[in-house]
């Protein structure tokens, strides 16, 4: 989701100011003292007179959001899909490049969306490349050759690894001549970045 907002949190009598990260799969607090809640450890969510409150495994937890309080309740309760968030409906075709998340592999089966490994042909708008290092966005220049109109390139990488950030991958896809237009969490251990040809350039 890649939401954040400076806010004061308050939990086991402790009140802080930081930052809030709402992610895909959890909250993440940022101060002094750095809280991270996963959606699985959440056991009632409540948005009250500017106040998000995440009853949690460990005790309650909250938030001065102010009136996102309400926006963040809704996305906590009801999280969209990874599909929902890549925007990769039921039976388009999908080209992979690099070691894809099984369960993401899965899924789109799941949906009957056909995969190609290794190859864009014509026809598919999804391309999904795996990278874990600077190295593997190399792939990147390559693919964006072979892309044709609307088709979009999600890189997926791993979070908070100084191997491969998310300037790396931003420049790697502006040099093989693409536009970044949208982040998602991808999972709990990775990020996807979506890049487009340039509208001028169709």
């Amino acid at each position: 989701m890649g939401q954040e907002v400076v806010c004061t949190a308050r939990w086991g009598g402790k009140s802080a100011r930081g930052k809030a990260l709402l992610e895909t799969a959890e909250v993440i607090f940022r101060a002094e003292e750095r809280l991270r809640i996963p959606f699985s450890t959440i056991r009632g969510v409540e948005a009250v007179n500017g106040e998000l409150r995440l009853k949690t495994d460990e005790g309650l937890v909250v938030f001065e959001l102010g009136e996102r309080a309400e926006k963040w309740r809704a996305k906590i309760a009801n999280p969209k899909s990874v599909m929902e968030k890549l925007g990769v409906k039921a039976g388009e075709p999908v080209a992979a490049f690099g070691k894809l998340d099984g369960q993401f592999l899965k899924k789109l089966k799941e949906q009957k969306s056909p995969v190609t490994p290794g190859k864009v042909t014509n026809g598919i708008g999804w391309i999904f490349l795996a990278a874990e290092t600077r190295g593997e966005l190399d792939e990147a220049k390559k693919i964006a050759g072979k892309m044709r109109g609307s088709a979009a390139l999600w890189v997926v990488y791993p979070k908070g690894q100084k191997g491969i950030t998310e300037l790396d991958v931003i420049e790697a896809g502006r040099k093989a001549g693409l536009k970044d237009v949208k982040v998602v969490g991808f999972s709990a251990t990775h990020t996807a970045l979506k890049f487009v040809i340039p509208v001028e350039k169709r």
